[in-house]
C-alpha cells in the first residue's frame, strides 16, 4: 500500500472551514516522523478513492473502467457532500488498512473466552473502530467457578478490564475507544449494572443501555406491581431482587429463589423489587447523568436480516448499528446540506442529485468490505458473509434552515421522514443492482431478503443514522440527524483543542438579513438560543431553534420518523433542559418505545461536569 504522495485527480478542490482544516491536521493527515503534515486534504481523499475504486477489478471491470472510479470517488467526498466513517478517512492506503467503525464482539463466560475478546478488543481499537458487547453470558457476582471451587467476581469486573484496556489502547490511537455495554434486565446483575456509570469517573470510554423485551414493557405497562424476576445464565435459576441489598455489593447468594411461583411467601411480596422499581431505577439513573440507555432488543431483532445466525444481542458505541457477535460495518454520510437547492427563487431538494450520490455510496460501502483489512479474522469472515453497510445522513438541521422549516414541527417530521424513505429506497436499489452485477451477499439464501422479501440484495443492511460527530466538522454541517447545539458554540476535541464554531447556515443568512455582527455572535455564544431576542426577526428566530429550545417529545418523534425507513438503526441524543423532571424523563422513553424506536438515550444538561460542547 501507498504510504502517501497519491495525487488528486484533477477535478473539485475541496472547501474546507478552518475547522475543518485543524481537525484533519489534527488526526487524519499523513504526517512525518517530526509530526508535520505531509498530506494535503485532496490527497486525503485521493488516498481513500484509489483504494476503495481499486475494488473494481474484482469485478470484471477493466483497467480503463477501473481509472474512472478514483474520479468518482474523489468528487464524491471533496465535494463534501458524502464521507465515511473516520477509519476510512484515517487508514485508507496506509499499513493498518482498518476501514470500518462498528464492531460487536462475544463475551463468553470463561477466562480463556473473556481475554480471548479483550486481546481482540484491542487490535480493533488501536485500529481505531468502537466495539459492543453484551455482558449477558456472564454468570453474576458470587456465582460458583467449577475449575477452581470457589466464585466469580461477576460481569462488572470483567467489564472493569474492558475499559482499562480501551484507556490503553488510546494513548497510541488517532481518536478516542469507544464502547457499548449492555445487559438484559433480567441478568442478575442488572441493578450493578444501571448504576455502574452513576459515579461519573467510571467506565468513561463506555456507553451504557439495558435491553427490554416486549414482554417486559407489556407488563410494565398492565402488572408494573409484579415481582421483577433476574435468571442466572448459568443455571437458568430464578431470582427476586430483594429491597435490602447492598446494590454495589450484593452476590447471587442475597438473592431469592423462585421455585415454581412468581411469588415468595405469603407477606412478603412487599420485599422484593417490582417491575415498576426497577424502571423507576433506570429512569432516575438516566436522569441523573443521562445513563444507562434503554434498547428495545425485540423490535432490534424484528429487523434482524440474518436470524437464522441467531439474535442481535448488542449494537456498536453509539446504538445504531445492531450486529451479531463478530459483525462489522462501515458507515458513511450523506450531507442533506449540500442538496439545497433554488428553484425558481424557493429553497428545495436536488432529488436526482441526491438519488446518484446514494447509488455512488452505496457502491463506495460495498467496495470498503472487500478492501478492509478487518484484524479479526472472525470478523472478516463474517463481515464478507452478511456485506452490511450503514448508509445515512448529515447536515439535516442545516437542511431545514435552508428550506426554511421548523425542526419541532409536523412539517419537519414528515420531511424527516420522507428523505430518509427516498434514501432507503434508493440505497436498496443500489444494492440490488449491485447483487444483480456481483451477486447477492452470500448469507442471502438463508435471510429475509429472500424468505420474506423475495429480492436479491449484495448488503444484509444498508441504512442507518450515526451521530457523525467528527465527521460533520470535517463537512461543516451539523451532526447526523440532531438539531444544531447552538448557532455559536464551543467543541472541544480529542487533544483539547476548542473550536469556536458558528452555524455557516445562520450566519449567511443574518448577514444577509443585515442583523448579524460580533455582538450578536458573542451573545449566542452565552446564552445558547435567539428565542428571547427581539432584535433577530420573528420567522428566523421559528426557524433557528437549537437542541435544547425544542421540547423532548419532538426530538423522539424526528427519531421515529427516520427509524420507520431505516435498515438498522438511529443514533439520537433527547436533550433536557437543566430543570427538566424524573417523570419528563420516563414519558420520554415510553413515547421512544410506542413510536417503535430501537432504543434511546437522553442527556439532561449539565448532569455531567465535561461535555464536548458547551457554550462560551
Amino acid at each position: 500500500m501507498a504510504e502517501f504522495n497519491i495525487e488528486p485527480p484533477p477535478g473539485e478542490v475541496p472547501k474546507l472551514s478552518a475547522n475543518a482544516l485543524t481537525v484533519l491536521q489534527s488526526r487524519y493527515l499523513i504526517k512525518d516522523e517530526q509530526g508535520n503534515c505531509i498530506e494535503t486534504p485532496a490527497q486525503l481523499f485521493s488516498r481513500v478513492a484509489s483504494l476503495v475504486a481499486g475494488a473494481e477489478a474484482r469485478y470484471g471491470a477493466s483497467s480503463s473502467e477501473v481509472r474512472k472510479w478514483p474520479r468518482r470517488y474523489y468528487d464524491l467526498m471533496a465535494s463534501l457532500g458524502f464521507l465515511p466513517n473516520s477509519p476510512a478517512l484515517m487508514n485508507a492506503n496506509r499499513p493498518n488498512g482498518m476501514l470500518s467503525a462498528c464492531f460487536v464482539l462475544p463475551i463468553e463466560d470463561s477466562i480463556e473466552g473473556i481475554f480471548e475478546t479483550i486481546k481482540q478488543t484491542a487490535l480493533i481499537q488501536k485500529a481505531g473502530g468502537g466495539t459492543g458487547f453484551s455482558l449477558d453470558k456472564l454468570r453474576p457476582t458470587g456465582d460458583r467457578v467449577a475449575s477452581s471451587g470457589g466464585t466469580t467476581s461477576g460481569p462488572i469486573s470483567f467489564w472493569r478490564v474492558f475499559s482499562e484496556t480501551t484507556d490503553a489502547i488510546q494513548q497510541g490511537a488517532f481518536r478516542r475507544g469507544a464502547n457499548m455495554g449492555m445487559m438484559s434486565v433480567e441478568h442478575p446483575d442488572i441493578l450493578k449494572f444501571m448504576h455502574a456509570k452513576q459515579n461519573l469517573t467510571a467506565f468513561t470510554n463506555f456507553n451504557i443501555s439495558v435491553k427490554i423485551t416486549d414482554a417486559w414493557m407489556k407488563k410494565l405497562a398492565t402488572a408494573g406491581g409484579s415481582l421483577h424476576i433476574v435468571q442466572n445464565p448459568r443455571t437458568q435459576q430464578r431470582y427476586l431482587l430483594p429491597r435490602g441489598i447492598d446494590i454495589g455489593r450484593y452476590t447471587i447468594g442475597d438473592l431469592e429463589k423462585v421455585t415454581g411461583k412468581e411469588t415468595p411467601r405469603s407477606g412478603r411480596t412487599g420485599q422484593f423489587y417490582t417491575v415498576s422499581d426497577v424502571w423507576e431505577m433506570i429512569i432516575k439513573c438516566a436522569h441523573t447523568t443521562g445513563e444507562p440507555g434503554v434498547a428495545f432488543i425485540d423490535r432490534i431483532n424484528r429487523d434482524n436480516p440474518t436470524p437464522s445466525l441467531g439474535r442481535i444481542e448488542a449494537t456498536n458505541p453509539c446504538g445504531e448499528q445492531p450486529l451479531l457477535p463478530y459483525e462489522a460495518c462501515t458507515l458513511g454520510s450523506i450531507n442533506l446540506a449540500k442538496f439545497v437547492k433554488s428553484v425558481n427563487g424557493k429553497a428545495d431538494i436536488d432529488w436526482p442529485g441526491l438519488a446518484n450520490a446514494v447509488k455512488l455510496a452505496v457502491r463506495f460501502l460495498d467496495n470498503i468490505i472487500d478492501v478492509c483489512n478487518y484484524p479479526v479474522i472472525d470478523t472478516a469472515r463474517l463481515a464478507q458473509a452478511n456485506r452490511k453497510i450503514g448508509l445515512g445522513v448529515m447536515g439535516f438541521a442545516d437542511c431545514l434552515f435552508l428550506l426554511g422549516i421548523p425542526y419541532d414541527s409536523r412539517e419537519g417530521i414528515e420531511f424527516g421522514a420522507a428523505i430518509m424513505e427516498f434514501i432507503n429506497k434508493k440505497a436498496r436499489d443500489a444494492s440490488s443492482e449491485l447483487a444483480n452485477m456481483r451477486g447477492p451477499f452470500p448469507n442471502w439464501n438463508s435471510s429475509i431478503w429472500r424468505t420474506e422479501k423475495n429480492r436479491k440484495i449484495r448488503n444484509a443492511s444498508i441504512t442507518c443514522v450515526a451521530p457523525t460527530g467528527t465527521i460533520s466538522i470535517i463537512a461543516d454541517c451539523s451532526c447526523g440527524i440532531e438539531p444544531a447545539y447552538s448557532l455559536v458554540f464551543v467543541r472541544q476535541v480529542l487533544d483539547g483543542t476548542k473550536m469556536l464554531q458558528i452555524n455557516p447556515v445562520f450566519k449567511q443568512i443574518a448577514e444577509k438579513g443585515g442583523f448579524y455582527c460580533k455582538k450578536l455572535e458573542n451573545q449566542i455564544a452565552k446564552s445558547g438560543s435567539i428565542q428571547k431576542m427581539p432584535e433577530i426577526p420573528a420567522q428566523i428566530r421559528k426557524i433557528f431553534k437549537c437542541a435544547y429550545n425544542i421540547k423532548p417529545q419532538w426530538h423522539i418523534r424526528m427519531q421515529a420518523a427516520f427509524q420507520q425507513h431505516c435498515d438498522a438503526a438511529v443514533s439520537k441524543t433527547i436533550n433536557f433542559s437543566e430543570k427538566a423532571t424524573v417523570a419528563a424523563v420516563d414519558k420520554a422513553y415510553k413515547l421512544a418505545y410506542r413510536l417503535g424506536c430501537k432504543g434511546i438515550t437522553i442527556y439532561r444538561r449539565g448532569s455531567r461536569e465535561h461535555e464536548p460542547m458547551s457554550l462560551d
